[in-house]
């Protein structure tokens, strides 16, 4: 029986939430499908993540998905519900949040948007990332969803209408209609909201994986601890993320070693390459490089210094969401090319877009969280043509600039 349901914008996101929940020995399934039947899902799942992929739609449908996921849930019976947000506050968060109010019937909901542990704070209704207000970080410069605003309040207000209350310094929650958003610096502030709010008040609650811990805790939905398990000792990284810290990372990772292709405008873009020649032998010699060098990055980003891709776009006269769908499609397309020729590796899937496209082409609509290897990067499995693969996921934004070799160390 499902013990919790939690509604997630993107996959990422999806699985380093989930994974709190399936660390702890709970039965979690991540699913894509939006119309999933909440009466035939397994008896022994006890933790649902429905991914809606809705951070890059318009507000309004945002809205519509989550409401009417909410609004099933409750009358499917499921008592709790988190929604799960980006650390970064990107995407439809005030819509999101209104409309899980909306399904589940509800007039007041606790948001807490910090995960301390990726040094993401909420201070004073302000969101920093690593000190710095998240409108004036990398997030600010987001060429897909730059975040305009650090104020959560404003964040909340310039999608939808809805009181915005901020409780401060553990403040308990007030009697007040709206969206209660927390103060949160640290994990024990994370914690004490959570004795504040206790279990009657995180029935229906918001925020990141950072609060997902405490949430689990509070729900004491447990099992048998997983133990781990052996990743194939290959390691191919696909980097559909064009976030600066991933580029650090593959900078990083390239300069120890790492062989990296960058794939070119043609290649990321244009649908037909896949029927030429020319990629077969390509797809041929990354296979061949990828098993004989045990490490490899494919890479959508340019090469350092060059602007292939905006030639490219300007040429073709492409937007900036016609560049983020068609790379995402395509690079989910050769990735699976890889895989049905032979590709044996762990794959390091960094983005939730790549993701997402990747699990639509190759028809997967179910993913297993496994275990959380640091903050941010869940390792997982999913099965496909009666194989079962590894695949590890990294949102774009997180990690050290040695992140990629700590992996590497850690499955080899």
């Amino acid at each position: 029986m499902i013990k919790l349901l939690i509604i997630a914008d993107d996959f990422t996101g999806a699985l380093d939430t989930g994974v709190q929940f399936a660390g702890r020995g709970a039965n979690t399934l991540v699913v894509t499908d939006l119309q999933y039947d909440f009466h035939d899902i397994e008896e022994n799942v006890d933790v649902l993540v429905m991914v809606t992929e809705s951070r890059h739609i318009d507000p309004e449908e945002a809205y519509k998905v989550v409401y009417d996921i909410s609004k099933r849930a409750i009358l499917a019976g499921i008592s709790n519900i988190y929604k799960k947000t980006d650390s970064a506050l990107r995407g439809n968060i005030g819509a999101e949040l209104k409309g899980l109010m909306d399904g589940a019937g509800i007039k007041t909901l606790p948001f807490i948007p910090a995960f301390p542990a990726l040094q993401r704070i909420t201070k004073d209704g302000v969101h920093y990332i690593e000190g710095v207000p998240v409108a004036e970080s990398i997030f600010g410069k987001d060429p897909f969803e730059p975040i305009r605003y650090s104020s959560v309040e404003e964040i909340i207000s310039g999608q939808i209408k809805v009181p915005v209350v901020i409780q401060r310094n553990g403040k308990p929650i007030e009697n007040q209609e709206g969206i209660h958003v927390f103060d949160a610096e640290t994990e024990e502030d994370l914690q004490r909201i959570g004795e504040i709010l206790n279990i009657d008040g995180i029935r229906f609650s918001a925020g990141c994986a950072g609060f997902a811990a405490t949430l689990a805790d509070l729900l004491n939905i447990r099992g048998t601890a997983f133990k781990g398990e052996r990743l194939e000792e290959n390691l191919f990284i696909a980097c559909g993320s064009v976030n600066p810290v991933t580029i650090r990372q593959m900078r990083k990772a390239k300069a120890e070693g790492f062989p990296q292709v960058h794939l070119t405008p043609e290649q990321k873009l244009e649908k037909e390459w896949l029927q030429k020649d020319t990629s077969r032998k390509e797809i041929e010699e990354w296979l061949r490089r990828a098993g004989a060098e045990k490490r490899f990055i494919l890479d959508v980003n340019d090469p350092d210094g060059q602007e292939d891709t905006n030639r490219y776009k300007e040429a073709h006269g492409l937007t900036t969401e016609d560049l983020r769908v068609s790379i995402s499609e395509n690079f989910a397309a050769i990735m699976k090319r890889l895989l049905d020729d032979g590709l044996r590796a762990t794959v390091l899937c960094t983005g939730g877009d790549t993701l997402m496209a990747l699990m639509q082409v190759l028809g997967i609509y179910e993913l297993i969280p496994l275990y959380e290897l640091s903050p941010g990067v869940v390792a997982t499995k999913f099965h496909y043509q009666g194989r079962t693969y590894n695949m590890i996921s990294k949102s774009g934004g997180i990690g050290e600039e040695d992140l990629l070799l700590k992996i590497a160390e850690m499955i080899f």
